[in-house]
C-alpha cells in the first residue's frame, strides 16, 4: 500500500522520512478558508487535516493511505496564522513574548481501499521568554517568519525565544511523529 503525504511542507516531509522511507507527496488544494473557526481548536485542526487528506484521496486510483495535517498557533483566543507581512509578523512575536501559547496539529489518515479514516490532534504548550523590540526586529529581518503559523519555527532562529515546551516538540515543528506513528500502526502499516 502506498503512503501519500498531502502537504507541500518541507518540514513535514523531512519529519515523515524519519519513520517512513518510501512515500509520495501530492499537494492538497483543499480550500482552508472553507472551514470556519468556531472557537474549538481541536475540531478546527482535525477538520482541516481531514479536508486536505480527503482532497487528495478522492483523486487516487491506487491503494493508498493518505496523511493530511494542519498546524495552528493559538494565543489569547485567536488563531495566529501565517503572517502576510513583516508588520503582522512583528505583532505576532510581540504578542507571544513573555507568554504561553498552544500549538495544535490535526492529523488525518485515510485508507483508500477500506475507506477507514483515523483523525486526531496533538496540543503542545510553548513558553516564550520576554523578547526585546531589538531582538524581534533582528528576527523579522531574517525573513524566517514567512510561511509559518505564528510567525516562527521552533527549529529555526526563533528557537532562542522558547524557554520550554510541555508536550510534543515535533508537533510544534508541524508533524507530531509519535501520534502519527501510532495512528499508522492502528491503520495496519508495519513500520
Amino acid at each position: 500500500m502506498e503512503i501519500i503525504l498531502a502537504s507541500a511542507s518541507q518540514r513535514r516531509e523531512e519529519l515523515l522520512r524519519r519513520i517512513i522511507k518510501d512515500f509520495s507527496i501530492i499537494v492538497s488544494d483543499f480550500d482552508e478558508d472553507s472551514v470556519i473557526f468556531n472557537g474549538n481548536c481541536e475540531d478546527y485542526v482535525k477538520t482541516l487535516a481531514f479536508g486536505k487528506a480527503m482532497n487528495v484521496a478522492k483523486t487516487l486510483k491506487n491503494k493508498s493511505i493518505v496523511i493530511g495535517c494542519d498546524t495552528v498557533v493559538y494565543h489569547n483566543n485567536k488563531i495566529l496564522g501565517k503572517p502576510n507581512d513583516k508588520e503582522e509578523a512583528y505583532s505576532m512575536i510581540r504578542a507571544l513574548s513573555g507568554n504561553v501559547h498552544k500549538v495544535y496539529s490535526g492529523i488525518a489518515l485515510i485508507n483508500t481501499v477500506s475507506n477507514i479514516s483515523i483523525i486526531d490532534y496533538v496540543c503542545t504548550d510553548v513558553f516564550f521568554a520576554e523578547i526585546s523590540d531589538d531582538e524581534i526586529n533582528k528576527y523579522i529581518h531574517k525573513n524566517e517568519w514567512a510561511d509559518k503559523a505564528g510567525a516562527y519555527g521552533i527549529q529555526g532562529n526563533a528557537g532562542i525565544f522558547v524557554e520550554k515546551i510541555h508536550g510534543c516538540y515535533y508537533n510544534v515543528v508541524g508533524l507530531p511523529l509519535n501520534r502519527l506513528y501510532n495512528m499508522l500502526k492502528e491503520m495496519g502499516v508495519n513500520l
